[in-house]
């Protein structure tokens, strides 16, 4: 059984690449059968650290986001599908026209929408959308990036969050990496393997302390992957 993974958060700025990212090495790591999809024109997160396994597709082209389903239905394996900011209306669109989830459901292909949510009203709304738009048609996995925000009480207290919970949404907390860490990754266009284990020389270089940080990190990231179950 393939399972399409849509990740996305409609908003910009919350994370949404890291957690693909994260995804994709998760896969690599663990040799899990995946193949990444970039539908970020304006950023390309994964075509940028993950080229090897990515590919990008045009959402606003119906033949282009038909190969979403067609890399699920392949073979079986996981599709991780990077989605940019305002993507909302095109992925209903095409979701809607060609009856997605219906024809994954008949080609046992599971679909799962990851939403990732700053501490903002805005994340709220963007996530109950989703929610009551596919309701118990998908899967659900709400992230809370914590390198966005630290009081998530403002959703903890809402009817969104009593929604995700009837309709079974897993929860992930995403911890914070040290920031120049992060940036100086991003600077070298970096996987996270590599910004880990190999020993760079120059003014980019990853202390031994940096090193062991996002050792640290992407290990507390993976042991809450293993918490989603068949979700991931």
């Amino acid at each position: 059984m393939s399972t399409l993974h849509f990740i996305g958060g409609e908003k910009g700025g919350v994370g949404k690449s890291v957690v693909a990212r994260l995804c994709a090495q998760y896969c690599i790591d663990r040799a899990l059968p995946f193949v990444a999809v970039d539908a970020d024109g304006s950023h390309g997160a994964l075509l940028r650290f993950y080229g090897d396994y990515a590919r990008p597709v045009d959402l606003s082209r119906f033949e282009s986001a038909d190969e979403i389903l067609s890399l699920a239905t392949d073979e079986p394996r996981r599709v991780l599908v990077d989605l940019p900011a305002q993507s909302d209306r095109p992925l209903a669109a095409w979701i809607q026209e060609a009856g997605i989830l219906e024809l994954a459901a008949e080609s046992d292909v599971r679909v799962v929408f990851w939403h990732v949510i700053d501490d903002g009203k805005d994340s709220i709304k963007t996530l109950d959308r989703l929610l009551r738009r596919y309701e118990g048609a998908a899967r659900y996995c709400v992230v809370k990036n914590l390198g966005r925000g630290t009081d998530f009480s403002l959703y903890d207290r809402s009817e969104t969050r009593a929604l995700a919970g009837r309709l079974g949404a897993a929860v992930l907390e995403l911890p914070e990496l040290h920031a120049p860490a992060m940036q100086k990754i991003d600077r070298l266009d970096a996987s996270f393997w590599s910004a880990m284990n190999v020993v760079r020389t120059g003014p980019d270089a990853f202390s031994r302390m940096e090193r062991q940080r996002i050792k640290v990190w992407l290990t507390a990231v993976y042991d809450q992957f293993v918490r989603l179950g068949d979700l991931f």
